[in-house]
Formats: structure tokens, C-alpha cells, sequence
């Protein structure tokens, strides 16, 4: 398939830019793929069609606050730094977006902080926008981590036009965020309450947790008509082996298995062995899932409403398959549901 196959209208009034009040009365369009039905319903009703046994596979990844603010020597020009990764915990490098990137340059300082006290200078150019940052800090690893995390602010999507608001960091969190790492939230966990969470726990549904740190690399625009030529950023996950145990339990017994999200759908089969189970994980993976494409893990999915043109929609698309979900998103461009992180959620049996 082509680039142009994944192309649609969105109106711009249905990007959210704020939650549901309630996280799990967010609205829930529910796509049967062998019967090619849609239904809509609201999150909390997802219980209704799990049964006992069957496996929620969930991203325990936790955002981190990756956006700061600081100043250039000399100028004093304000300068957005992005976080992305740490290359050395030691040396304290890290790999960085900077805006606006013609300002700066190999040697440039540049200091964070009303009081100055974290300084960072530019080590080396990795990509128009990325450099290499050194950071400069009096204290001990945990004191820095912690600076950062004081200095930093919860990274909204670029599509989000308003500013951070002291609330996004725990509504653009999932209620199971543990392992910190990510640039971004899984969204489609974004709709669990702690309720229906235990209301799922007690009707028996198994949860297996699995980590991937979603990166700026999910995001980034397909620029080729060619699918098979667009290269996907590497991403960290980690699949441990008491979640291959539950996983592989409910293959083995024809349950449901269901990737809360395209993350959990990605690292799911970047670790598949020959007689289609899971192995456990622990790496990169730079997976990319376009039509056609035969999944081996989980048999359904939650997800939520995803940008034209994106690495999500073609995964998304492959898993439906493309016309059911074309029609899917022309009924939910009609019945105005809300789109990306925010926005409302699809199950896909």
C-alpha cells in the first residue's frame, strides 16, 4: 500500500485538547472485525466484552518531564531543549532536540534555572534539530535526575496548542506508569481509571505489563509514497518473562490477548518465536507494521484516533484491515469523536 491510501480529512475541532473529565468515560467505538460491525459505547464498557482469563497487554512507561527551558551564554536567547535519550549516565550526555537549532552551535553553553545552577554545553550535531548536550552539575546522579525532573515540564504533543498546565502531568500519564523513559504517553492507556481497572481484575481478566519508551520516532511524518522504504527510530523495550508466561498461557488457551495501545502492538512482535509465541525482550526495536502484515501475538486491540498519513494508522490499518477502517474513521469524523492523545478510543475485536 501506498502513503496516499492513509491520507483523510480531519476537521480541526476534533483534536482534543483536554481529557474526558473521566478517564474511562471517554467515548469507545467497538469495530468487530469478523462481523464488520461498529458500535459505540463508552470506555468503561470495554469490560463487557472480555471474560475470564483473557490478557490485557499493557505499557508501564512512564513520561518524564523532557521539555526545558534555558538560556544561551552571552545572548541570553531563549532556547527549548527537548530530552530524548541518555547516552551516558556517568558523563551525563544526552541526546537532545533544540529549537530554534540555527542558534546553536558545537561549544555553545547554555544555563537552566533562575539561579543558573544546571549548565549544559554542546558537545556535537546529530541531526538538523539534535545535539549532544554534556550537562554540568554540582551533586550526585540522583540530585541531577532529580534537577531535571524540577526543571522540566510534561511534554504535550506539538498538535496541542495551548501550554503545559500543571495537571497535564498526572492526566498525560497512565494510572500504571512505573518505568520512566518515555518522550510520550501510550495513549490508549490513558483511558484506565483505577475502577475499571479493579472492576476488570475482579471479573477475572489476566494483566501482562511490558515496557517500551515510546520516542519522538513515532511521530516522525512518512515522507515516501513507498512504504517499504521509510525507516522507523529505534525505540527501548522490555518484555520480562512473567509477562511471556501470561501471554503465552492465554495463547496457549485460545484467550483473548489484547494490545492495549500500537506500542504493546510493536514490541509484542518485535519478539515472536517460530511456533508463534512470545519470547522475552530486552533492546531496540524499530519494527514497522503496514498492510499486509500477519500478526501472531494479540487478537485484538485498544487504540485511539490516530493522524493522517502516520506509522499508527498504517498499523492500525493492518490489523483491521484498511477499508473497515476507513469507513471506521469517516463514522467518527461524522459522529465527532476526538482524536489523538487526548481524544477518544477504538476496540478492535
Amino acid at each position: 500500500m501506498k502513503l496516499s491510501h492513509f491520507n483523510f480529512d480531519l476537521p480541526k475541532e476534533l483534536l482534543a485538547e483536554y481529557p474526558s473529565e473521566n478517564r474511562d468515560e471517554a467515548r469507545l467505538m467497538v469495530l468487530n472485525r469478523k462481523d464488520q460491525t461498529i458500535e459505540h459505547k463508552q470506555f468503561k464498557d470495554l469490560i463487557d466484552y472480555f471474560e475470564p482469563n483473557d490478557v490485557m497487554v499493557l505499557n508501564n512507561t512512564k513520561v518524564f518531564p523532557a521539555r526545558l527551558y534555558g538560556n544561551k551564554e552571552k545572548t541570553g536567547a531563549r532556547i527549548e531543549v527537548f530530552l530524548l535519550r541518555e547516552l551516558n549516565s556517568e558523563t551525563r550526555l544526552w541526546d537532545v532536540l533544540v529549537d530554534p537549532a540555527r542558534k546553536i552551535r558545537i561549544g555553545n553553553k547554555l544555563y537552566f534555572g533562575d539561579d543558573e545552577s544546571l549548565v549544559a554545553e554542546v558537545i556535537d550535531n546529530t541531526t538538523s534539530r539534535g545535539r549532544t548536550l554534556r550537562f554540568l552539575y554540582d551533586g550526585s546522579y540522583d540530585e541531577f535526575r532529580q534537577k531535571l525532573t524540577d526543571l522540566g515540564e510534561t511534554p504535550l504533543p506539538k498538535y496541542i496548542k495551548r501550554e503545559a498546565e500543571p495537571e497535564d502531568e498526572e492526566r498525560y500519564q497512565t494510572i500504571y506508569a512505573k518505568n520512566e523513559g518515555a518522550v510520550a504517553a501510550p495513549t490508549a492507556g490513558l483511558h484506565f481509571s483505577k475502577h475499571l481497572m479493579k472492576r476488570l481484575e475482579i471479573k477475572g481478566v489476566d494483566f501482562a505489563e511490558i515496557t517500551l519508551h515510546v520516542g519522538l520516532g513515532t511521530f516522525n511524518p512518512v515522507e515516501v509514497e513507498d512504504l517499504s522504504k521509510h525507516k522507523m527510530d529505534s525505540e527501548e523495550a522490555y518484555i520480562t518473562a512473567q509477562a511471556t508466561s501470561t501471554i503465552n498461557k492465554g495463547i496457549q488457551n485460545k484467550q483473548r490477548i489484547c494490545a492495549v495501545g500500537t506500542t504493546v502492538m510493536r514490541a509484542l512482535e518485535s519478539s515472536v518465536s517460530s511456533d508463534k509465541t512470545l519470547n522475552e525482550f530486552r533492546g531496540w526495536t524499530n519494527k514497522f507494521i503496514f498492510p499486509p502484515y500477519d500478526f501472531s501475538i494479540a487478537n485484538s486491540m485498544i487504540t485511539n484516533f490516530h493522524t493522517p498519513k502516520s506509522t499508527l494508522l498504517m498499523m492500525v490499518s493492518a490489523f483491521a484491515g484498511h477499508d473497515f477502517i476507513k469507513e471506521a474513521y469517516e463514522e467518527a469524523v461524522k459522529e465527532k469523536y476526538q482524536f489523538y492523545s487526548y481524544g477518544d478510543a477504538m476496540l478492535i475485536l
